[in-house]
């Protein structure tokens, strides 16, 4: 069995599955459940001067069948007094001293970081997230994104605290800047040992046709939020990869960002992450959902022949290239199963009107089209393939057959294929050997 113990940047945990500074890791009796439950450690919601939240605070995006495909909250840091939390710190890391217990700060002047630093670290923190990247409430009045999106600031903050610190200090990243290199970088240059991201993306979830307000809605009003859930995870892998294989960066990342299954957290951890923080998720199904995270893991890194979680951390990274560098050479064409095809012309009607009209049918949802060449405009419509029966004896369908010539592998057509291997996409072979764009360029300013 996989060894799944890590060590980010000095804070050690059994595992990689922390909770993030949220609403599931807001007191220690939380914590603590959580810890039973098998996670191996946790990001306490955010310290700092007390604040006030309002009522309502969430609201969400549904879709296909998922109750929550994103979710917006107008929360802001703890609302509870700092003694009784850091009283509830020290508890949960005097029962549980093998997890990671890492406190989530957030303050404005010199002298109040210095204050929270040292009662974090005297609670028994085994290390500090600074949060640099809430998008609502807090960024109005100086801290939050309002630091994560000034990099001078960033910076600086940062090194009052690495000055103050005697346990690892990770900085909580905003997606809410046009290069995540740029706050990454400012946060190495104040010394941090490590980064978080992403932290919620700002944003109005919707409105609610019959009263207008916006949602969640705080009488008839609302305001911007916070945007977080599965909708978000291709932003955070992208972020989490651009700065897991810039050479500047070269810090531990803990990667966050709509992570719901253990095949979300294995892609965090292959493209650079050491620890993964799940918060919606949670807040969705509970904090059982970490038991199938370890046992799926643990499975995988099995069945991949690793012996340690560490022999994932990165081994997508060097595969993320820039565009320029693609092998222009590099081919596939779609192939379709007529025996599993069920005739549902899904493939079909997306390549006629979404992307390069290469798959036809003699018989389509659009009878004006068939046996007019598409309207004189695309004679290969004309091509015949044999009408085949469907499982339906009193429906007869024609199976979608693919121009190989047009094909362009776009893969639009293997998306929306309903059925498990009927539409694949198959390599074809080209002797002409690798060549980008940026080989391309090259030759050209050689000549």
């Amino acid at each position: 069995m996989a060894d799944l113990s890590i060590n980010m940047c000095g804070i050690k945990s059994p595992n990689p599955f922390w909770l993030a500074s949220g609403p599931p890791a807001n007191c220690g009796e939380q914590v603590m459940r959580a810890f039973d439950i098998g996670w191996g450690g946790a990001v306490w919601k955010t310290l700092g001067t007390p604040v006030v939240n309002v009522s309502s605070r969430l609201a969400a995006v549904k879709y296909s069948g998922n109750a929550i495909m994103g979710l917006n909250n107008i929360e802001l840091i703890t609302d509870r007094p700092l003694e009784t939390n850091f009283k509830e710190i020290y508890e949960v890391k005097k029962r549980y001293p093998n997890h990671a217990v890492v406190v989530s700060l957030m303050v404005e002047t010199k002298d109040e970081w210095k204050e929270i630093v040292n009662r974090s670290i005297d609670a028994g923190a085994d290390g500090l997230e600074l949060n640099f990247g809430c998008p609502h409430g807090m960024c109005e009045r100086g801290m939050g994104s309002s630091v994560g999106q000034e990099p001078k600031v960033l910076t600086e903050l940062t090194s009052w605290v690495m000055d103050f610190s005697s346990v690892p200090v990770l900085v909580k990243l905003t997606p809410n800047v046009g290069d995540i290199l740029v706050p990454g970088e400012a946060a190495v240059q104040g010394g941090a040992d490590g980064l978080s991201l992403i932290n919620t993306i700002k944003s109005i979830i919707g409105i609610d046709l019959d009263t207008l307000s916006l949602k969640p809605s705080v009488g008839k009003n609302s305001t911007n939020g916070g945007y977080c859930g599965p909708a978000v995870k291709p932003i955070a892998l992208h972020m989490v990869a651009a700065l897991a294989r810039d050479k500047n960066i070269n810090i531990p990342i803990s990667g966050i960002g709509g992570i719901s299954t253990w095949q979300d957290a294995a892609e965090f951890l292959a493209l650079g992450s050491t620890s993964v923080q799940v918060c919606t998720a949670v807040m969705h199904n509970g904090y059982r959902i970490v038991e199938d995270m370890i046992d799926g893991l643990s499975n995988y890194l099995d069945d991949m022949g690793m012996k340690s979680v560490n022999n994932l951390i990165g081994k997508a990274v060097p595969g993320f290239i820039d565009w320029g560098d693609l092998d222009l050479n590099y081919k596939v064409i779609a192939k379709i199963d007529a025996d599993t095809c069920i005739g549902c012309q899904l493939c079909y009607i997306a390549c006629l009107d979404g992307a390069h009209q290469c798959i036809h049918t003699n018989q389509g949802p659009c009878s004006a089209y068939h046996g007019k060449s598409d309207h004189g405009m695309n004679p290969r419509v004309d091509i015949k393939q044999p009408i085949l029966h469907s499982h339906d004896s009193n429906a007869i369908t024609s199976i979608p057959f693919v121009d190989e010539d047009e094909c362009i592998g776009c893969n639009l057509c293997h998306l929306v294929c309903p059925v498990p291997g009927c539409l694949t996409m198959k390599e074809i072979p080209n002797a002409a050997g690798k060549e980008s764009w940026n080989d391309r360029i090259a030759k050209k300013t050689l000549l």
